[in-house]
Parts: structure tokens; sequence; C-alpha cells
């Protein structure tokens, strides 16, 4: 067991794109289990600059604070809240925008890092 205290308060996620997408794993499994590899953190984007990121990997994301505009390749557009979880798929291409901020916690089947 691995314990975490007050992740979503002490944990800075550090700057992955643009000028406002932050995301950082909190752990990763990968060094337990190599072969099947699941690692979890936090992801945020303030306003400015959308991201679009095209998943390598299986993802879930639990909404946890503020609100994010997520889109994918098809059209369709979700106002993503506090408590709405999503599931991205291997392949799908999203689009995450935010009129303030957005805070999400994820989890995705890959290796700490390769996000």
């Amino acid at each position: 067991m691995s314990h975490y205290a007050a992740a979503q308060t002490s944990f800075k996620p550090p700057l992955i794109a643009n000028e406002n997408a932050y995301l950082g794993d909190v752990f990763s499994s990968d060094k337990i289990n190599p072969e099947k590899p699941i690692s979890c953190g936090f992801y945020r984007l303030e306003k400015g600059t959308p991201l679009v990121y095209t998943y390598t990997y299986d993802e879930m994301k639990i909404i946890v604070e503020g609100s994010f505009t997520i889109s994918d390749e098809t059209g369709k557009e979700v106002q993503a809240k506090p408590g709405d979880v999503f599931f991205f798929p291997k392949g799908a291409k999203i689009t995450f925008t935010t009129e303030d901020y957005g805070l999400a916690f994820y989890t995705g089947q890959r290796k700490e890092g390769a996000a």
C-alpha cells in the first residue's frame, strides 16, 4: 500500500504545455508491474491556450475543482464540472479549455511520465 496524504492540496503539477497546462504523476505502478503500469496524478488547466491532446493510452479523469469544456474529434462537447468522470480511449484526440481553471485527477494505463 502507498499513501499520499493531502495530495490534492500539497502536490503542484509541473507545466507541460503552453503557458497554462499542468500535469504531474503522483504515483505509478511501473516499477511494481512493468508489463501493465498504471499512473495517476493531477491535471490543471488555467484560462488561456486550449490544450489539444491525442491519447496514446487509455485514461480516466474525474473533475475535482473548477470546470472544463472538453471536446473530441467528432465534435462532441461537454461542459465538465466537479464530480464528472471521463474515459478517453487510446487514439482519442481531445481538446480541453476553461474560462477560469479546472483541476482533474487522472488514472492512465501508461508508465510514469509517459503522458
